[in-house]
């Protein structure tokens, strides 16, 4: 069993406000997941910081929602009031993307799920206006800022209202709110009205009046996205080209007769408070009062993992970073890393392996061009797609000096890349000595990078590379272990279902998963998810750029066929497989030829089967 002090946390009770003196706390955080003092988890890093700051912050985490008095056992906040769902949106947290209730929520004790309400930021803030009327709430987190805007849910398959509007809060931070919540508390804790911290960049209000604001950007209203999918996709598009923090103007998006209105992006953290957050002194660790609940599953992931960036600019369609953490990368020094894998490994259950280096992409450690750090991202096109950008800067020196630091620490046996590797990006490079170091250190047998598919339609509305870029790499990859005399794998993340991807398509990865000789375990079955220009996609029928009509499947039973067809070899898929390869006429993989998927049903098949091969060798 553990042996933890409490007084490394901050507190969660009465109790604790008694042993430190505590009468009132100036903000009361209520988050969805368990509490986890680490800074892989958003409550963590947002608690600490205003503590850091002299504030007095209590936490309440996963209360009933169902008891108003499970929000008020810490009483009412000096200040305000922190929401966040945790570190995923409730939903997607709770059901898969064939909507049926997950099993599991790594996020809660023993990974029992029912520990937190669906659409858990706005029952959370209603349920707070229930109890305390006059208290500012302020809310955050992946839920809250994916869902910032008018915005096609789903679950609901619908467009909802702004999630302010909803929730009834007064202030919305998106994106990362280091710079934000310090900005606010300084303001609040000075007097200020929440109606008037109205200014702060990297949050959004509602506003009965627009009147002073200035070039300001209006979209389309919730009421004609709503009603119109053709404006739904200009309303995205706008949003879209106005969250960089040099570029990015006041967004407002009318509500019946009150605004949504979106400050400009928040200036990303430089090195020197990004190394200032994650100096900040986390128990690293799950609360004891979990350890006879069998802990928190999510904290094995990351526990011995270290963030070294945040940001990414590889540009996947299906990928809400634009929308989040945006496209700008922001690194922490390598003293900075090098400090936190120290006290990694002076933790009782390190076992001399970390886990993982990285952020959104592993290999993204500079900003994508010298114009960006000036300039800011461009409107017009991306870094990687659908080619890489002339002015990409691809230089791997500096990751490779951080590995090289981080493996030679004592205790350290060996550190592993398990985040994302850009394998397009990889390939750019002209010298071959990032590959040569991946392969000879930092690789567990198999290598798992994100090809998604294989079909070049759909490649393209995926925002990712040729299925060409791919197979350079794989080869690159190999004879890179051929010559350093290593026997390992790579392993393909694939992805079902995604817009654009027909049966045909579908078939199409399945006969490359064939010709690899791989059997996928997992599958991500296209899940949209707000924030996504591909959740678009999926909700219009069109390329959002283009306005060209695309395809998407939407049936629960295509969307298994093609999720099915990928694991053509699991005995369970077959009449899934049958059933799709009946329907494409693509029988002649039904047999016992070596290029055939699965062998027939019975002899009236197998003469079916043959018929039509010779029909397809005829066309």
């Amino acid at each position: 069993m553990k042996n933890i002090d409490t007084s490394a946390f901050l507190p969660i009770s009465r109790e604790d406000m008694k042993e430190r003196g505590i009468e009132q706390f100036d903000f009361i955080y209520i988050s969805g997941d368990a509490y986890v003092d680490h800074p892989s988890f958003g409550h963590a890093i947002i608690t600490r910081i205003l503590d850091h700051m002299g504030y007095k912050v209590g936490i309440i985490p996963q209360p009933d929602w169902r008891k108003k008095e499970s929000f008020m056992i810490l009483g009412k906040p000096k200040y305000a009031f922190l929401v966040s769902s945790g570190n995923m949106d409730s939903m997607v947290n709770h059901y898969t993307s064939s909507k049926k209730r997950r099993k599991e929520d790594l996020y809660s004790p023993g990974g029992k799920t029912g520990a937190r309400p669906d659409r858990a930021v706005i029952v959370y803030c209603n349920k707070l206006r229930e109890a305390y009327k006059d208290v500012p709430i302020i809310i955050g987190g992946v839920e809250a800022s994916l869902r910032r805007f008018a915005h096609y849910d789903y679950w609901d398959d619908r467009v909802r209202r702004s999630i302010l509007l909803d929730s009834r809060a007064d202030l919305l931070i998106y994106g990362m709110g280091e710079r934000p919540i310090r900005q606010i508390a300084e303001a609040l804790s000075s007097g200020i009205d929440i109606k008037y911290v109205n200014y702060v960049d990297g949050t959004a209000y509602v506003t009965n009046s627009t009147a002073g604001l200035k070039d300001a950007v209006f979209i389309e209203s919730y009421e004609e996205v709503a009603a119109d999918k053709k404006k739904y996709a200009k309303a995205f598009l706008k949003q879209s080209r106005e969250q960089d923090y040099h570029t990015g103007r006041i967004v407002v998006q009318p509500h019946g007769d009150r605004f949504l209105v979106q400050n400009p992006p928040a200036k990303p953290l430089d090195q020197y408070e990004m190394d200032d957050v994650y100096s900040l002194p986390y128990a690293r660790d799950y609360h004891p009062i979990y350890i006879n609940q069998g802990g928190i599953p999510a904290l094995q992931e990351v526990k011995f993992s270290i963030t070294s960036h945040r940001g990414c600019y590889g540009g996947c369609s299906f990928c809400a970073l634009n929308f989040h953490q945006g496209r700008v990368i922001q690194s922490r020094s390598h003293e900075s890393i090098i400090e936190e894998a120290k006290l990694m490994t002076e933790d009782p259950e390190f076992k001399g392996y970390i886990h993982d280096v990285g952020g959104p992409t592993a290999n993204f450690r500079h900003a994508a061009c010298k114009k960006q750090e000036k300039y800011g991202v461009c409107t017009d096109r991306q870094c990687m797609f659908p080619t890489p950008c002339k002015n990409l800067i691809v230089d791997h020196s500096d990751y490779i000096e951080l590995l090289r630091k981080l493996r030679h620490l004592p205790k350290v046996k060996k550190v592993f890349i398990r985040s994302g590797i850009r394998y397009d990006y990889v390939i750019q490079d002209k010298r071959d000595d990032f590959i040569i170091e991946l392969c000879k250190h930092h690789v567990s047998g198999q290598l798992k990078v994100a090809p998604e598919h294989v079909s070049e339609k759909v490649l393209k509305l995926m925002g990712k590379p040729s299925k060409k870029v791919y197979d350079r790499f794989k080869e690159k990859y190999f004879e890179t272990n051929r010559k350093i005399r290593k026997e390992q794998y790579l392993v393909p993340y694939l992805m079902s279902a995604h817009p654009g991807s027909d049966l045909k398509a579908a078939i199409e990865l399945a006969e490359y998963v064939r010709d690899m000789g791989y059997n996928p375990e997992q599958i991500q079955d296209f899940y949209p998810t707000p924030g996504s220009l591909s959740t678009t996609m999926y909700y219009i029928e069109l390329d959002p750029r283009t306005m060209e009509r695309i395809y998407v499947p939407k049936s629960p039973t295509e969307k298994a066929m093609q999720k099915a067809l990928i694991q053509y070899r699991n005995p369970k898929n077959y009449d899934l497989v049958y059933k799709a390869l009946s329907i494409a006429n693509r029988t002649d993989l039904i047999g016992f030829g070596s290029k055939c998927l699965i062998k027939p049903k019975n002899k009236k098949t197998i003469n079916k089967a043959a018929n039509g091969k010779k029909a397809r060798r005829k066309n």
